[in-house]
């Protein structure tokens, strides 16, 4: 099971936090698992390359299965509009795939 948390401070997001594995195909045709790695890379892109933030992103590459995104306090109000309207998709799309797949995936929004 993927458990993805997303968190909360002063009203932005501030952090995401996703590990585990879905296990709802094979490997290769797991649609839950595609999922949500194209929505937390795209998010993570977003941020770095449309943004233009310094995110802390900590995840192993190797075994997969775990990923940690740390977002910076913003102070340039054009950068945080922006970064609210990436990480608000994400949270959006993480809802729809926990509640369409809720037997392969937790998502815990800690405010």
């Amino acid at each position: 099971m993927i458990k993805a948390t997303i968190h909360h401070y002063k009203g932005h997001v501030s952090g995401i936090t996703i590990t585990g594995h879905a296990d709802a195909g094979e490997y290769g045709q797991d649609i839950v698992c595609s999922a949500v790695s194209v929505l937390s890379i795209t998010t993570v892109n977003g941020l770095q390359e449309v943004v233009g933030l310094d995110v802390n992103v900590d995840s192993d590459e190797k075994n997969g299965g775990y990923l940690s995104v740390e977002i910076p306090v913003i102070a340039n109000s054009t950068k945080q509009i922006q970064s609210d309207a990436i990480l608000k998709t994400f949270e959006n799309g993480m809802t729809d795939i926990a509640t369409s797949y809720s037997k392969y995936i937790k998502l815990n929004v800690e405010n």
